[in-house]
């Protein structure tokens, strides 16, 4: 995040320590795992708040970073941060190094952003999740509701004790937003469903992810909606431990993590905004603002997993996809309590 949704979005270590670049926060630039530098003058870098081998929010983002250096033959680096300081100190190191678009990916980065962009008008600077713009300072906003109100559909349609649950990292306007939708899409089909809902704190912990997963299973929760990042694997770990339990993913396509409990993921493609965004800033042509992207933009959108698609009943599945037809053609945009909305 989400995010929001603000947000480590990973799937612990699956021999992706390869994908660990530059992880301290003085590394220079990167041409990325391909190893092979480049002499462009099109520099584009990344601040993540955690791991880019999550397979997730941040795996995501770095997969659109891969996409605009090949794209676009761009150099590109990236630094994970934990801290505002490292937020703040990396976003000046990149605008001294004169990159031409600069990328907190989440929520927490946009304080950072507002103070240090004035400092370098060359560069632009670009927060996920953010609602804040400027000169040379936008956006991007990912309507996650439209995607986790089909995801509550399909949760609705799955459970057989009316129980389901929801698990986020921490509570960021847009991981609420995405579970308040999640609720919505749950109670339309069934209105006497029981949401649980329960945050771990962090985004890296397995093993508190496994232990909020088990503590919901134990209540008779037998679907739950996970938006952890790498604490998030502890879910899909407690649902396979149970073996009766389902778990819907986030942000990327979590599919093929745990295939037999996994019933789909609500998947940002990262790559697919980051791209649209660099080509303009590379162009000359963007303008500074924030930018949504949706279902109706296929970059946020329920995926369902196709080896257990065979396990969702008929009515249900016609109800998704009419419903998700709807909203691919714009004509349905779900909205939650303006106490919650904020973009992921």
């Amino acid at each position: 995040m989400y995010t929001a949704l603000g947000s480590t979005k990973r799937v612990l270590a699956l021999g992706a320590a390869a994908f660990i670049v530059a992880g301290c926060a003085k590394s220079e630039e990167s041409a990325g795992d391909s190893g092979k530098a480049t002499s462009s003058s099109f520099k584009v870098a990344l601040l993540t708040p955690g791991p880019v081998s999550d397979q997730s929010w941040n795996g995501g983002a770095y997969k659109g970073l891969t996409w605009i250096r090949d794209s676009l033959g761009a150099q590109i680096s990236n630094i994970q941060t934990k801290t505002p300081a490292e937020f703040e100190e990396n976003f000046r190191q990149y605008g001294a190094q004169g990159y031409s678009l600069v990328i907190g990916h989440g929520f927490e980065y946009q304080d950072a952003a507002r103070r240090v962009a004035p400092e370098f008008p060359k560069t632009t600077f670009l927060t996920t999740s953010g609602s804040t713009s400027g000169p040379n300072l936008a956006g991007i906003t990912f309507g996650f509701s439209d995607a986790s109100y089909l995801a509550g559909l399909l949760a609705a349609s799955m459970t057989k004790t009316n129980k389901i649950g929801v698990i986020g990292g921490q509570e960021l306007p847009p991981v609420v937003e995405s579970f308040k939708a999640f609720e919505q899409g749950a109670h339309t089909a069934n209105p006497a469903i029981k949401v649980v809902s329960s945050y771990i704190g962090n985004w890296d912990d397995v093993n508190a992810g496994k232990e909020q997963a088990l503590a919901q299973l134990a209540q008779g929760v037998d679907v739950i909606f996970q938006n952890a990042d790498a604490a998030g694997i502890g879910v899909f770990q407690a649902a396979r431990e149970k073996n009766n339990a389902y778990v819907i993913g986030s942000n990327s396509n979590q599919n093929d993590v745990a295939p037999d409990v996994t019933l789909g993921s609500v998947v940002i493609d990262l790559p697919l905004a980051f791209l649209k965004i660099a080509k303009e800033v590379k162009a000359g042509t963007f303008q500074p603002r924030v930018v949504e992207f949706g279902e109706a933009d296929h970059v946020v959108t329920l995926v369902l997993n196709p080896a257990l698609q065979s396990k969702i009943p008929s009515l249900a599945k016609a109800r998704i996809d009419s419903t998700q037809a709807l909203m691919l053609d714009g004509k349905l945009t779900i909205s939650v309590p303006h106490d919650t909305a904020a973009k992921k």
